[in-house]
């Protein structure tokens, strides 16, 4: 019914796709260091989960750092573009679905061009990755952004900004967030732009607007096109709300599992990574670690 996966890196065999730089310290040659340091890694991750039965995978943002960046030094997308097929090809034949997920420095509903114009800027790279890659299933995640003391005009302020941007839509999926935006609201975005919806259990426990998390998944399955896909994550209790524990409780698993309408993509959240899904959740599923 459900695949499992995790975001950026994998603790077990200590491998990241995240590894970065320092703005102060862009040259060619340092960033073609990391970039081969995250394409090696992602490499190794993406055999170990096709080995243990995770399906899905988050890259991290930094896979290419500062390829949006105005200051970066070189094509990125000519010099790293066939190993990035290679990759592509070899997560396809792994059965890895991959993903995106930009921080929360991208908001394309920003009432600031600067801030907007750097937010799609990461957007197309993002969206540009997951196409050299050849992800049919690639899913590119974002939150809404802030609110600036209108939610209406920023929510359609959002909309317009990303509505030019073809290759971003082909993969963006929209996610609720824990404060400002609950999944009804994300759903109004989503429709206008014709994207999916990602559910975020943790979010919507602590920002459910008008709606049961069955509610909120029934309403956001019809949007994906293909396998929907969900996040899943626990809260730490020593950390302000919203804040990811190391592990998924199981009583979070099963709520989850009891809300889904059919069979999903389930992204678990965790600081744990592979580690973070509970073992009696892991046996269930099949998988082992």
């Amino acid at each position: 019914m459900i695949r499992l996966g995790y975001p950026c890196e994998n603790l077990t065999l200590k491998a990241s796709t995240n590894h970065t730089l320092r703005l102060a310290s862009l040259t060619e040659e340092r960033v073609r260091a990391k970039v081969t340091e995250n394409l090696t890694d992602l490499e190794r991750i993406l055999r170990w989960n096709a080995l243990r039965g995770f399906c899905l995978f988050r890259i991290g943002q930094h896979l290419v750092p500062f390829a949006s960046h105005p200051a970066f030094p070189y094509d990125w997308e000519k010099v790293h573009g066939a190993e990035l097929r290679r990759l592509g090809s070899l997560a396809k034949a792994l059965g890895q679905r991959l993903s995106f997920h930009p921080g929360q420095y991208v908001n394309p509903g920003s009432p600031d061009p600067q801030v907007v114009e750097r937010s799609l800027a990461e957007l197309r790279y993002s969206a540009r990755a997951l196409s050299l890659l050849g992800a049919e299933e690639g899913v590119l995640v974002l939150h809404l952004g802030g609110v600036y003391g209108d939610p209406e005009r920023s929510l359609w302020r959002f909309v317009d900004n990303l509505r030019g941007e073809r290759e971003v839509l082909r993969y963006l999926a929209l996610e609720n967030d824990e404060r400002l935006w609950p999944a009804e609201e994300v759903l109004r975005a989503a429709e206008a732009l014709g994207v999916a919806v990602v559910v975020d259990s943790l979010h919507h426990a602590l920002n459910p607007g008008r709606l049961s998390l069955e509610e909120a998944l029934g309403l956001a399955f019809p949007t994906w096109r293909g396998r929907p896909k969900v996040h899943l994550a626990s809260q730490d209790p020593a950390k302000r709300p919203g804040a990811h524990a190391y592990r998924v409780a199981e009583e979070d698993f099963e709520r989850l599992l009891r809300a889904l309408p059919g069979p999903a993509d389930v992204m678990v959240e965790a600081k744990g990574k592979e580690q973070g899904i509970g073992k009696k959740a892991l046996l269930r599923e099949g998988l082992w670690v």
